[in-house]
């Protein structure tokens, strides 16, 4: 029988089997593009630039988040239920304890980032603090932390430079006038398929990076739940805050798609995805049921 921990376990190996499928195919389309283009230097770059492109937003995550969803420092004395609570869990989890900030929005949802757990922040909105009791809010917090002990965030950000390598380097190669190509390769037949193989690749490569990209996302998620169900013990609890915030769903005031993989809930509300191919979080029924099965 299935439980928490084998959960966590399969989302684990799941979660490095995607990154591994994304590392390969982010090298065969570096290569191929390489080859096409008779310019090695020019995968250099690319990988150069988007390292570069991500590295600050990896380093100052934190700031740029809080920034962007218009959180403040939450007191001890302005939500001591919501102070008390990630405080108790960090100290269980073994982590420092994040900065604590809320978001005054109606919408029920809460986020983590941070680079590691020494630099990290939490927060939820005042909409999720109205509608939660303390076990959902454990289990919530619980969750959030476990993204923090995860690593999620340097997981999050190595997807993201390769899917910005992806979309650098393709949109180079469409842009290369076709007369810089080697003329022995216009030439020949190997040539001409290579060529077309690689602009074939440039247009649907970046949708593909950005799918596995969404994947990732999902399979952390999954991890969370599982992570946050085994710090408080009690599954029941974030399963039964993910029922009410499914059925509370509305969109986020400031969401952004920039920021919508960090949240508990997709910020858009239920009816933003058109297919669970583009989604950052799995559905609420499917995490839901996982819980409950433990």
């Amino acid at each position: 029988m299935a439980t928490l921990y084998t959960h966590q376990s399969s989302n684990v190996r799941k979660t490095w089997l995607l990154m591994t499928v994304f590392l390969i195919v982010v090298i065969g389309i570096g290569w191929l593009f390489a080859e096409a283009q008779g310019d090695p230097s020019i995968l250099y770059i690319a990988v150069a630039f988007a390292v570069l492109m991500n590295f600050f937003s990896y380093w100052y995550s934190d700031k740029i988040v809080i920034k962007m969803t218009g959180a403040r420092p939450a007191t001890d004395q302005e939500f001591p239920d919501f102070y008390n609570t990630v405080e108790n869990l960090s100290i269980t989890a073994g982590l420092p304890m994040p900065q604590i900030y809320v978001v005054d929005d109606p919408s029920p949802n809460a986020f983590a980032t941070g680079r590691d757990p020494e630099h990290a922040a939490l927060a939820a909105t005042t909409g999720l603090l109205a509608l939660l009791n303390k076990s959902e809010l454990e289990g919530v917090i619980a969750h959030e932390l476990s993204h923090i002990g995860n690593r999620d965030m340097l997981v999050s950000t190595v997807a993201v430079v390769l899917v910005g390598f992806v979309a650098i380097i393709s949109d180079i190669f469409l842009r290369s006038r076709f007369h810089s190509f080697r003329s022995n390769d216009r030439d020949s037949k190997a040539g001409a398929l290579l060529l077309i193989l690689a602009l074939v690749a440039a247009i649907l490569a970046p949708l593909g990076a950005t799918l596995l990209q969404l994947a990732i996302s999902r399979r952390r998620e999954f991890l969370a739940d599982a992570s946050g169900a085994l710090l408080t013990r009690y599954p029941e609890g974030l399963a039964s805050a993910l029922q009410k915030i499914s059925q509370a769903a509305a969109p986020l005031q400031r969401a952004s798609t920039a920021t919508a993989h960090l949240f508990l809930a997709n910020p858009f509300g239920p009816k933003r995805s058109l297919s669970n191919l583009f989604m950052t979080h799995p559905p609420m029924e499917a995490r839901i049921a996982a819980l409950l099965k433990s």
